[in-house]
């Protein structure tokens, strides 16, 4: 027989879990452990500076030493001396002392245990037997919930999902790593950079000034690039995809919650081939802007570049997505577009500013775990318009949450000045059609700087902006094809993007979608 709930009147007290569930099966615990422990922290000295990140009041399943243990933690955040008398006193101050037997109870703790010489050992064990008991309820929860038929099953699973993923980002802990490994992997890592004829310790952009500012876009990075609408941010980040993972063959996803991926598939082929995207969403093509599209649309194919455009994606899809995307594909960079359309669903938040900061604080630690760069676009809020010196975008209108900022180890804003100038002149009169400004304002490992690249509207390309470095779609090309063994057929001018290896043009799909 399930044994009763032990209710005190404290308000807030603890209450006690049935010892069986419905099954008769124990609830994993250890009483004699947790006693064990308990005394421990009140024998020695600096126990509790040992299991402070291990143990919490609720790790512990009898509701008296979760008492006893919330006293230790107080006093051990008041930096007091943790022991009997003490500890028997902050429960008195509490108002716990008779609910948890009375001083003779805590003395009883102490005579239990000889040292505290294994505290951190027996810790853990406490603690792995509190993990088990949140797995049981939550597996009894989302079991209750799917037997209600009144309960959506999608919507279900994305709680289960958040949950779970609450569950294992609250109790996985990472130890402390000696120097000596890490310096020898740095090392490592800035050999590997000396030995590049780039000389970047990172992934390259094909944005020259911008990669000898960042050194490349390093792993684990959180970058956040954001900009008023109709600055180019998509723009910006697919002429950057193409760059990488046709030039350099990284391999790119891009999460898209805006736009389709056929619509982000004709902006890259209005990037790629040079042609307005006007003409090509009509298919209103010369011969000859025919034959540029044919012969250019082939270095698209077979790209390392990957797509998915689920909407309102939330942030424990987009990591079951990218760690498949890094496990099968080896993808080194993702792209989210953009952050404020995702969602946390499944998990409750008193208002969109809480919300939005977890999924900025989840998309860093998804680029820890991976150990990849992550790029999220970001919107910017409408303080910008109202600025009169140039409306240069800066930190503070980061919209929705500072935490992103926070969270962010660079970010970024693109700016246009030629969208807010008539004349297509600043204020010194200088010619600043076709100037995009992309203006680094934090970078956590490195210097911030403005970098200029010129933007192509009518094939909403951004490219590098000095001469030298700036290379046509016709150079790539002919670069491309002197390294790709053989043509690849492409289907006739009357029906230019039928059948063959023109799938990557669908409209939808539930995987990511490869070139």
């Amino acid at each position: 027989m399930a044994e009763e709930k032990k209710t005190y009147n404290r308000r807030n007290a603890p209450q006690h879990t049935p010892l069986y569930d419905a099954g008769g099966r124990m609830q994993p615990r250890d009483k004699d452990l947790e006693e064990a422990v308990l005394g421990a922290l009140m024998l020695e000295k600096d126990a509790y500076t040992t299991v402070c990140d291990i143990l919490k009041p609720d790790s512990f399943y009898e509701p008296a030493n979760q008492l006893v243990y919330e006293a230790i933690q107080q006093l051990g955040a008041a930096q007091q001396p943790i022991d009997m008398l003490t500890v028997t006193e902050r429960l008195r101050q509490n108002d716990a002392l008779e609910k948890v037997g009375g001083a003779v109870f805590i003395s009883d703790l102490t005579s239990k245990v000889a040292s505290g010489a294994h505290v951190e050992y027996h810790a853990r064990i406490v603690a792995q037997k509190y993990l088990a008991r949140e797995l049981i309820s939550f597996a009894s929860q989302i079991e209750s919930k799917a037997f209600d038929e009144s309960n959506d099953v999608d919507d279900l699973l994305q709680e289960a999902e958040g949950k779970l993923f609450e569950i294992s980002q609250r109790n996985v802990k990472k130890d402390v790593t000696q120097i000596d490994p890490v310096i020898s992997q740095a090392i490592e890592q800035i050999q590997s950079a000396a030995n590049r004829t780039s000389g970047l310790s990172g992934l390259e952009s094909g944005y020259h000034d911008l990669d000898k500012l960042t050194s490349g876009w390093q792993n684990s990075d959180l970058i956040i690039i954001a900009a008023r609408p109709a600055m180019g941010k998509t723009a910006f980040v697919l002429s950057m995809a193409k760059n990488m993972a046709v030039n350099y063959n990284t391999p790119v996803a891009i999460f898209s919650l805006e736009m389709s991926n056929l619509q982000l598939v004709n902006r890259l082929i209005s990037n790629t081939c040079e042609l307005e995207s006007e003409k090509i969403k009509s298919g209103r093509l010369t011969k000859l802007e025919w034959d540029q599209l044919m012969s250019r649309v082939k270095h698209l194919y077979s790209a390392p570049l990957y797509i998915d455009d689920t909407p309102s994606l939330s942030v424990f899809e987009l990591r079951t997505k990218a760690l498949r995307l890094v496990r099968e594909h080896q993808v080194k960079f993702i792209i989210i577009d953009y952050l404020q359309l995702m969602n946390a669903s499944g998990m409750k938040y008193g208002s969109r500013e809480q919300e939005v900061s977890l999924i900025s604080r989840s998309l860093k630690q998804l680029a820890k775990e991976l150990n990849i760069p992550i790029v999220a676009l970001s919107q910017l809020n409408r303080s910008v318009e109202s600025r009169a010196d140039g409306k240069r975008p800066q930190l503070s209108d980061l919209r929705e949450s500072g935490a992103i900022e926070q969270d962010a180890d660079m970010v970024c804003f693109i700016h246009r000045p030629e969208y807010y100038s008539r004349s297509g002149q600043d204020a010194e009169g200088n010619d600043i059609r076709g100037l995009a400004e992309f203006i680094v304002a934090k970078h956590r490992s490195g210097s911030v700087d403005d970098v200029k690249m010129r933007f192509q509207g009518k094939y909403a390309r951004f490219e590098n902006w000095s001469a030298e470095t700036n290379m046509s779609a016709t150079t790539v090309g002919s670069r491309l094809n002197e390294a790709m063994p053989g043509d690849v057929q492409l289907a006739p001018p009357a029906n230019p993007l039928s059948g063959g290896n023109a799938d990557f043009l669908s409209e939808s799909s539930e995987e990511a979608t490869p070139f």
